[in-house]
């Protein structure tokens, strides 16, 4: 893995499976200036919107204090589900980068393709497969842990 952006992805997405939830991890980046990392938190917040993806939006926007991201790019390791597909769009990230495809719950470029949609108001440029090998293997590991 070279790219610093999705290592640091990778490193949360490592840390939210140690506290036991689903790992994924997203780094929010303006510039070379990391904005916001963080994983999914859904199981210590009791939330079914702390995904990663959600988190570092959240902190980006207050660190920026802006609902809008322009010129900011998000690197995640799995392939945003439709809500925080949705989320990139609406926050007006400019880059989304993400590791592994999510063939049964994505949202960009499998299942309802957010940013496909003539209703999408904002499409970032996506660049899927980042760091893939890496991604799907803390997911493949984490679920077969639990069987």
């Amino acid at each position: 893995m070279r790219n610093p952006f999705m290592q640091m992805a990778l490193e949360e997405a490592a840390a939210a499976a140690a506290r036991g939830e689903v790992p994924v991890g997203a780094v929010l980046v303006s510039g070379a200036a990391v904005l916001a990392r963080d994983g999914n938190r859904v199981l210590e917040l009791r939330d079914p919107t702390a995904h990663a993806e959600i988190q570092v939006i959240r902190a980006g926007a207050t660190a920026l204090s802006s609902e809008r991201l322009t010129g900011c790019d998000l690197y995640v390791t799995l392939e945003p589900c439709p809500m925080c597909a949705q989320a990139v769009a609406l926050a007006r990230i400019r880059r989304l980068y993400y590791g592994a495809a999510d063939p049964k719950g994505g949202g960009v470029d499998n299942g309802p393709r957010i940013f496909a949609q003539a209703t999408c108001h904002h499409a970032p440029e996506v660049y899927g497969g980042i760091g893939e090998s890496e991604a799907a293997r803390l997911l493949k590991d984490f679920f077969l842990a639990r069987r």
